[in-house]
């Protein structure tokens, strides 16, 4: 049975993943593997536990403890449940908490490129997407339209990001994936590891040199991987110049572009299909 504390000192060391720490000093960029991530809202941390992330601790607002938080307490074993009332914990965090439940869990190690990409016959690349709301959404997207794993270049938000993970309603827990690493020539060289494991490479960029996002070719190919820019410039030239197709999504009403979030829900649907 989980440890139940009533909140009455907001100075407990215990409490500073939650109140002090900065995701990126939770992070931890010098040890990756012994970082630490919050979940938030009881359907996200039951993803978690799902794939197995272990608990640290979790924050429940007091009312849920009987209600939507008592999965996840009945889930965390002997880790400590921190509470209190809905004011004392939106003060605590500066936030108020989605369901009333955070959860800090630990890190795993970073899975291999070999290993994510292994099997997989429709995957996402995305190139330095720094939102965490639309990292999250494109996982939503590829968990919900049969996209089998996602790759992140460096400069890519984290997708343990508390928010991320949130928008991303768990799916980061259910899609394997994870970045590339980083050198001096990585821009130039890294769509080279995909096409040794045999992808046929697709950017989605804003070019006139394009075939249509519903070619038959594309949905012929047996492996594909579909490479999604930055919000704001879109994909390198580099990349655009070194893939084996160019897809322009048809825009109407003089509108240029999509989000990159709903760009990628448009493209995993109609490129992700199969040739029957």
């Amino acid at each position: 049975m989980s440890n139940i504390t009533l909140i009455t000192d907001f100075n407990d060391p215990q409490l500073d993943i939650y109140a002090r720490l900065t995701e990126n000093q939770l992070f931890n960029h010098h040890e990756p593997e012994k970082g630490i991530f919050i979940a938030e809202s009881p359907k996200v941390v039951l993803r978690a536990l799902d794939a197995g992330y272990e608990p640290i601790s979790l924050l429940v607002e007091d009312k849920h403890i009987e209600g939507e938080a008592k999965p996840v307490i009945d889930r965390v074993g002997d880790a400590k449940v921190f509470t209190a009332e809905f004011d004392v914990l939106t003060q605590l965090t500066g936030f108020k908490l989605t369901r009333g439940v955070l959860c800090a869990m630990r890190r795993k190690h970073m899975l291999s490129l070999e290993s994510v990409c292994t099997g997989a016959t429709r995957i996402a690349i995305l190139e330095k997407v720094m939102n965490p709301t639309n990292l999250g959404a494109i996982f939503r997207s590829a968990a919900a339209l049969g996209i089998d794993a996602i790759v992140m270049t460096p400069e890519c938000s984290n997708p343990l990001y508390r928010r991320a993970a949130r928008v991303s309603m768990g799916t980061v827990f259910q899609i394997p994936w994870t970045c590339i690493e980083s050198d001096d020539d990585w821009e130039n060289t890294y769509l080279q590891h995909f096409k040794e494991l045999g992808f046929k490479t697709v950017a989605m960029a804003l070019t006139d040199d394009t075939v249509d996002i519903d070619d038959e070719r594309l949905r012929r190919e047996e492996k594909i991987a579909i490479i999604l820019g930055n919000e704001g410039d879109g994909l390198m030239d580099c990349t655009i110049k070194n893939c084996d197709y160019t897809v322009k999504i048809p825009m109407s009403h003089e509108v240029d572009s999509l989000n990159v979030a709903a760009a990628s829900a448009v493209a995993f649907w109609e490129i992700g299909k199969r040739a029957k």
